[in-house]
């Protein structure tokens, strides 16, 4: 039998990843730390009390737009990935493949699109950007590529992140996020009449 304490840590893992999505979802915290931080003291939690895993968040925010966004969700996340498609066209030479909540459903409408792309030396992308007449800016690092350079587009209402990575570093992704990524082709498909479901995992 379960011990009392364990089963009371559990379903607090599960309160806290509810209230961080919906603070994610509703105010576009982009920080999950403290946004399960801040769950906590909204919840009246102490500070010592275990932390859901992102995994776990993203499951929650999965569960969140079902729940709460069900109407406007779906029209959301094709617009976001449309506008993937666009430029994963427009940057095809760096190998693009899209990433994060637009490619695993759980983005909100806060989220940026976020594209990797495989380069050596970011520079040749940041010249092709500056020809191109793109303006944009370096961004600071967020979530788990922090051996990225990134680079913000913010062409309209939605914000395209760009994650430039080396060869090196995309041969030894890790399994979660081979499994969590979307190729030009693989976006095409799922864009077109009947080509998949609004929401892969």
């Amino acid at each position: 039998m379960a011990r009392p304490d364990r089963i009371r840590g559990q379903r607090n893992r599960v309160r806290i990843a509810q209230a961080s999505a919906r603070l994610i979802a509703e105010h576009g915290l982009t920080d999950w730390t403290a946004a399960k931080r801040k769950a906590c003291k909204e919840l009246g939690l102490n500070d010592d009390e275990a932390l859901p895993t992102n995994d776990e968040i993203e499951q929650a925010l999965h569960a969140y737009n079902a729940l709460f966004r069900a109407g406007t969700h779906p029209a959301c996340l094709r617009t976001q990935r449309e506008a993937a498609l666009e430029w994963m066209q427009r940057l095809s030479q760096w190998d693009p493949v899209l990433v994060g909540g637009v490619a695993e459903g759980w983005a909100t409408e806060h989220s940026d699109v976020r594209i990797e792309l495989e380069a050596e030396d970011p520079k040749p992308v940041e010249l092709a950007l500056i020809n191109a007449g793109v303006h944009y800016v370096a961004a600071p690092t967020q979530g788990e590529r922090t051996d990225s350079t990134q680079l913000l587009i913010e062409p309209g209402d939605i914000a395209i992140r760009l994650l430039i990575v080396s060869p090196q570093r995309r041969r030894h992704r890790s399994r979660r996020e081979e499994d969590a990524r979307i190729s030009t082709g693989e976006l095409r498909e799922l864009l077109s009449p009947g080509g998949g479901p609004a929401h892969r995992r």
